[in-house]
Parts: structure tokens; C-alpha cells; sequence
């Protein structure tokens, strides 16, 4: 997802510090400009890191690194940063291999076509991981790589769309009003695709102790205009698996020829390892198309995503280009066309340096330390929504008991441990659960027991300060530390005409839409 940014005008640019006084500037250096001392002592460190427009002359490559990296300390410390599912750690010898590729095109077969052969490697392995048809030699799956699920996901629903109007145009019926039934839980660029490719969306709303589809429900939403259902493997709230296997058995049973694609963005990596007997791949016979975060629980730096159809009739022909680009011949389904080699072969790297067992061990330790968290918030009195052992995601969703009669929210406790450098998100749910409110921790590779007891200390530490506190000192606390300490709050760079924009479900209802 990349931030909208506006451009300053000149009259904002030339705004002081204080409103009403002189716009100041450091006193000129008399000496000429030596580069024989450190960086601080050379006239870049006492002029203004430009920001809006770019500088005449050059800078020291010395001095451009160090201005940029002491920048970038004020970033927030990732490992505390416990709302994204993005993984924030690899070992030192793929991280010089992906450093080493970062000059190759991808999109080059010509010149990198190892880097290209390991893109397939990648897609055999995470096919056949999901069991992708391949026992007879008319089996034919097919996928990609792509840059997160969000392009994966694009891809999918314009493949549905494109099969379902083919079908459509065949059989002489009219063919203009696509739509795609899916969960009021889902992430945002599942209503951007509907929206970018001028699909319908049909909800299937949560309720207050139902967070992800009722199959029924869903399957009742399908008619002869649905190109799909959408079933999230893991939702973003919970971490919940939808039931996939009951939505596939219903449209069976009912003979409604309706497809099915799975948004395993953060559960395809987790599942096979940890509940491997659960059915909700390629083993339902109306799944046709997976997407998958290799950014994630793939345990890939940002950004890297894959996509795997169950046969080519699933991907139709006229939205595939065979492409003679620097001197190969290649056929290409993507959203974008150059992009760099490194995080497909950081992919490749970590599929065969863990192996299955690998992966299986991490996602098992991160399972336990999740339940570990939500036994130990149970005690504290929350009320936990996400699952355990393994039925979901490595996550802990949980809210404030209401029984207890607590005088704050979960944004209030939220604002609270940010004050403690932790960013552990508060959303409000989807649509019809009554503005239910919850916080999400997600347990990722390196989020420790260690680190797990610090954490509940110091949600301890801010219950027992918020207590203490009257509804008015909460409204004051929590207005600075959005204001002052949160990165979100002191952010200028969004355009005035883009906010609180009013037709997606959060602007519609409220719900917030969640980090990934």
C-alpha cells in the first residue's frame, strides 16, 4: 500500500516555526568548507536535509549516508511493533544474497534467467505445498510471483472476472454487472480490486460472536452475476480460519457453478505446518486460484506475494502477454513489469534453508507462545476473540471485559502502551458487530516469551495508570500521545482532499481498516 502524498506550495514551505514570528536560519560559516573533519563539521550538517525540491549542486556520498540514516532513526524500533504481519527478520547470509541481486531485472529472462528459473522453483514448491493438481499429465497448474498479495489478489479477481464474462458472452447473457461475495472483514484491497475492476460487493457481515462467513450465508449470496467468493484463510481481525471446506461442500451439494479463491495472504504458511489436515487448498474441488504473502509468514523481507491457479482454463489467455523484451520471448500477468530479483530469491532462500520441518518448527513455537499470551491476558480479564492450538493464525485478539465496568476503551489502553514505545493496534470491527472494539497482537518470528512477559508488564503497568486516571486526564493523555508520541498523529504528508473519504466500508461504517 503506498501513502498519497501533496505537494507543499511555496508559501507553505517558507511558514516559521511559530506562527507570527520570523522564519529562522543558522548563522553562516566563515571558514571555508572542509571534508578533513567529520561529517558534523562540514556545512550539510548545518543546512536544512532538502525535502521538497532537488538540491543544484552534489553532496559526499559519506555525508549523504549519514544524513539519511540519522533520519531514519526516528523510524520506530520494528520488533515493538506488534499490529503488522511483515516480517522484520532474516539471517544475515540471505540478507547479502538479496543485497547482491539488487541490481538484477527480474523481468529480464535474457540476462538473469537463473533468477527467472527460481521465480519457478518458488511456484512449484508453494503450488505443491497447497496441493496443486499434479498427479496426471494433464494436470497443469500455473502461477507467479508478484509484490505482495495485494497485486495477487488483483490478479485473481480480474482472472475471475474476465472467465466469468467469457462465460457469460458464450451463453448470449448479459454481461456487465460482476459480482464477488466476501466477508465485511476483509482487507482493504479486496474493496480496491472490487472497485478498480468495477466488480459488485456482496458482504457477508460479521456479528458480535461471529467473525468470519457463515457458509450459508455466503452461498446464499451467489447468483448467476458472481464471479466468486472470496474465503480468507486467516482474517485480519482474529486471525480466524473461514471454512472453507463447508462453503466448497455447499456449492457442490446445491450444483452452483461459482469458484472459489483463497485469501491465504497470512495463513498460507501457517496452516500446512501446523494444521495440516485442515481442507482448504487445492484439495476442495472448487478452489481454483491462492494468493499468498511471502512477506509474511513466508518469512521474506517486504515485498514479495504469489498466486497460484489450479489450471490455465482458471486463467484466461487474453489477460496473459507473450512479450519479446530484451531478446526473450516471455509471457507475462502482472500489474507492473520491471521489479528487482532480491525477495523472490530471499523466497527461494528460506523454502529450502528451513525446509518443511523449518517451518514447521517456527510456526509451532510462534502457536504456543500465542496461546502462552492469551492464557495470560485471560487472567488479566480480558475477553480473547482469536482462536488457540492452532485454529487460526499466531495472533491474540482481545477487548475489555464490559462486565468490569472499565471507565476507558481499547484506544485508550492502545494510546497508553504506545506511550511505552509498544504500537499494539485498537480497531474497531466490521460492520453490524454493534462497534465492537479490540486490540491485536500478532506473534511474529521474533516476538519471544522474553519479549511476550514484557509486553504483558506493561499492559499491567498501563491498566493499573489508567485506573488511576478520570475520564477527563484519559481524553487529555490520549490527545498527546496521538499528537506528540505517535507517528500517525504527527503526520502531514496526506492530501486535504483525500480525507475521510466516505465510500469504503470504513468511511460507510466505521470499521477500521487493519494494518497487514
Amino acid at each position: 500500500m503506498v501513502h498519497l502524498a501533496s505537494i507543499p506550495t511555496d508559501g507553505q514551505l517558507a511558514k516559521p516555526l511559530v506562527e507570527g514570528l520570523e522564519k529562522l536560519t543558522i548563522a553562516d560559516n566563515p571558514d571555508e568548507d572542509k571534508f578533513t573533519t567529520t561529517v558534523y563539521g562540514s556545512r550539510f550538517a548545518a543546512e536544512d536535509l532538502p525535502k521538497h525540491e532537488m538540491p543544484e549542486r552534489e553532496m559526499p556520498k559519506e555525508v549523504a549516508y549519514r544524513m539519511i540514516k540519522d533520519d531514519l532513526s526516528l523510524d520506530g524500533n520494528p520488533m515493538l511493533n506488534l499490529a503488522s504481519f511483515v516480517t522484520t527478520y532474516m539471517e544475515k547470509e540471505v540478507e547479502e544474497l538479496m543485497a547482491e541481486s539488487f541490481s538484477k531485472n527480474f523481468i529480464d529472462y535474457e540476462e538473469y534467467p537463473q533468477s527467472a528459473d527460481i521465480q519457478n522453483r518458488c511456484v512449484s514448491m508453494i503450488g505443491r505445498l497447497f496441493n496443486a493438481p499434479t498427479a496426471s499429465e494433464t494436470d497443469s497448474p500455473v502461477g507467479t510471483s508478484t509484490v505482495g498479495s495485494s497485486e495477487a489478489i488483483m490478479l485473481g479477481v480480474l482472472a475471475m472476472k474476465k472467465r466469468w464474462q467469457n462465460a457469460r458472452k458464450a451463453a448470449g447473457k448479459p454481461w456487465d454487472k460482476p459480482n464477488i461475495v466476501m466477508s465485511s472483514a476483509v482487507q482493504v484491497c479486496w474493496e480496491k480490486a472490487a472497485r478498480y475492476f468495477e466488480v459488485e460487493e456482496k458482504y457477508v457481515y460479521c456479528t458480535q460472536d461471529r467473525y468470519v462467513i457463515d457458509p450459508e450465508e455466503t452461498v446464499n449470496l451467489v447468483d448467476e452475476n458472481t464471479i466468486g467468493i472470496c474465503v480468507i484463510l486467516g482474517t485480519t481481525y482474529t486471525g480466524e480460519y473461514e471454512d472453507a471446506k463447508a462453503v466448497n461442500d455447499l456449492l457442490v451439494e446445491r450444483n452452483i457453478d461459482t469458484v472459489i479463491h483463497i485469501d491465504a495472504a497470512s495463513g498460507g504458511f501457517v496452516a500446512p505446518f501446523v494444521v495440516p489436515e485442515l481442507e482448504w487448498d487445492f484439495r476442495l474441488e472448487k478452489v481454483v486460484s491462492i494468493n499468498v504473502s511471502g512477506h509474511k509468514y513466508g518469512l521474506v523481507y517486504p515485498g514479495v506475494g504469489w498466486v497460484i491457479w489450479r489450471a490455465p482454463e482458471y486463467l484466461p489467455k487474453e489477460l496473459v502477454f507473450n512479450i519479446n523484451y530484451l531478446g526473450a520471448d516471455q509471457a507475462s500477468f502482472t500489474l507492473n513489469f520491471s521489479k528487482g530479483a532480491s525477495q523472490v530469491i530471499g523466497q527461494y532462500y528460506q523454502l529450502i534453508r528451513l525446509g518443511k520441518h523449518g517451518y514447521r518448527s517456527i510456526m509451532s513455537n510462534l502457536t504456543r507462545t500465542a496461546d502462552y499470551l492469551s492464557d495470560s491476558l485471560s487472567q488479566l480479564g480480558f475477553v480473547i476473540m482469536s482462536q488457540k492450538s492452532g485454529a487460526g493464525l499466531p495472533l491474540v485478539a482481545f477487548r475489555l471485559n464490559p462486565k468490569k465496568g472499565h471507565h476507558y476503551d481499547e484506544f485508550a489502553l492502545a494510546h497508553q502502551l504506545r506511550g511505552r514505545s509498544w504500537v499494539v493496534p485498537a480497531y474497531t470491527m466490521a460492520p453490524n458487530t454493534k462497534d465492537l472494539k479490540m486490540l491485536r497482537v500478532v506473534v511474529r518470528e521474533d516476538f519471544s516469551k522474553s519479549r511476550c512477559d514484557q509486553l504483558l508488564d506493561d499492559i499491567k503497568l498501563c491498566m493499573c495508570v489508567l485506573d488511576d486516571m478520570d475520564k477527563e486526564e484519559i481524553k487529555r493523555s490520549q490527545k498527546y500521545i496521538f499528537e506528540h508520541q505517535s507517528h500517525s498523529g504527527k503526520s502531514r504528508h496526506n492530501h486535504a482532499d483525500y480525507k475521510k473519504e466516505k465510500h469504503s466500508l470504513q468511511g460507510k461504517t466505521g470499521k477500521t481498516h487493519a494494518i497487514c
